[in-house]
């Protein structure tokens, strides 16, 4: 295919072509058109309408660039840049705000699952589309016919993870797969990696918050690789800080907004309750998924008719991490688990005698749970006088920030408006904090 440039609010113009314009142009990409980047938030940030393919795109983009700010072979910049476009391919509809019931019922996760729609191993498309993507081969193929390892793409993308703690020994039990190569995979998910600089960048610009300034040319120009790993000269220290409290406020402000997760959660509970195949939920975008549910009748589609009319329950009860005792935070941390919190909100509501759909409960362990592996990335590696360090032992910004919670609630239960006061009751009944 000839080459295209593709215009990106944030970035500019971008050029793709070769195997990544094939890649682009498949039927398994287009589909992230229509699956937002932050799934229900636009329930407070209306202008967060902005899908998976604008952020894969910036991805793309970015990893070109670092891969050539470090110096990469081709070989090696054609793996990053193809993991970069391919990262997102399996991601569920709305965002995350499906993960975790999805990795309750199957046992998987989206990046788990990319490596079999790579490989064809799972459908890539709806059975509708037959007529149309009926005979069309695998990524895979496209991949290794154009010179780049399928295998090491996926690998790229999903487990096992990179070791990044960035320093020039391994911490014993740590070693990476990819323990010649990290820096490929530290490109990805790591510290300083191509998707976590655009989803910031690109979050902020569409939510209108003003948290989310990232000064990329100056991390550009001081990344290098050492010992196989990504690090950043010493100058580059002020605009890690700087990134590093993009994400912190981000999160705090956005991400996990009290609003946005109540929201977030009635789409779980209207799924969790529906008759959904699980395993079909890659091939769904957005719109499909929310006619779906509509369509089911009962208690998912008056949940999903009452986000689609910004009904949305109201917070009943809540507890506060700066007030809550060492005991108090072990009576709430029993119900960390998917199941133990889904036994909570059946008691909640048989206690307060209202309908299990009306009872939503929300703890820190959850959010950890889908976001970890981005809030941890805080141990930038900064090489200093010929050694590698942790960003936290040279800036007292970054290890503050280490420590800061991104929640400000340890558990949050809501509720309709109409049944919030016997919902709280119940609630503080049970927990008793």
């Amino acid at each position: 295919m000839d080459e295209k440039v593709i215009h990106d609010p944030l970035h500019g113009s971008i050029s793709i072509g070769g195997v990544f314009l094939e890649i682009l142009s498949r039927h398994e990409m287009q589909r992230l058109h229509n699956v937002k980047q932050l799934g229900m938030a636009s329930a407070v940030f209306p202008g967060a309408n902005h899908t998976r393919l604008e952020h894969s795109l910036g991805v793309y983009h970015l990893a070109g660039r670092m891969g050539k700010a470090v110096g990469l072979d081709e070989e090696d910049a054609d793996h990053v840049r193809a993991a970069a476009l391919l990262h997102d391919i399996c991601h569920l509809p709305f965002s995350h705000n499906l993960s975790e019931l999805f990795e309750n019922r199957t046992g998987t996760d989206h990046m788990e699952m990319a490596r079999e729609l790579i490989n064809g191993r799972i459908r890539t498309y709806d059975e509708r589309d037959e007529d149309i993507l009926g005979g069309t081969g695998t990524i895979s193929e496209l991949l290794e016919s154009n010179g780049i390892s399928s295998e090491t793409v996926c690998n790229l993308i999903s487990e096992p993870r990179s070791n990044i703690n960035g320093l020039d020994t391994f911490a014993e039990g740590k070693q990476s797969f990819f323990a010649s190569k990290d820096h490929l995979h530290q490109m990805i998910h790591g510290p300083v990696d191509a998707d976590q600089m655009d989803y910031l960048l690109r979050d902020a610009h569409y939510t209108g918050v003003a948290h989310g300034s990232i000064d990329i040319e100056r991390l550009l120009t001081q990344m290098k690789v050492h010992n196989n790993k990504m690090v950043l000269e010493r100058g580059g220290v002020v605009a890690a800080e700087g990134l590093m409290v993009s994400r912190a406020l981000m999160y705090t402000s956005v991400y996990f907004n009290k609003t946005v997760r109540i929201a977030e959660m009635m789409l779980s509970k209207a799924a969790e309750l529906s008759d959904l195949d699980m395993r079909t939920l890659h091939l769904k975008d957005d719109p499909d998924l929310r006619n779906e549910l509509i369509e089911q009748g009962g208690k998912p589609s008056r949940l999903m008719r009452m986000l689609n009319n910004r009904r949305l329950y109201k917070k009943a009860y809540s507890a506060y991490s700066i007030d809550l005792s060492e005991d108090q935070m072990s009576t709430i941390l029993r119900y960390s688990g998917y199941k133990d919190r889904k036994r909570l909100e059946d008691e909640i509501a048989d206690t307060a005698g209202v309908d299990y759909s009306e009872v939503i409960v929300d703890t820190p362990s959850r959010s950890s749970l889908l976001s970890n592996a981005r809030i941890g990335k805080t141990d930038v590696s900064i090489l200093y006088e010929g050694r590698v360090r942790p960003i936290t032992k040279l800036s007292p910004v970054s290890k503050a920030l280490q420590s800061r919670d991104i929640f400000d609630w340890a558990i949050m239960v809501s509720a309709p408006s109409e049944h919030k006061e016997k919902v709280g009751k119940a609630a503080d009944s049970i927990l008793n904090l």
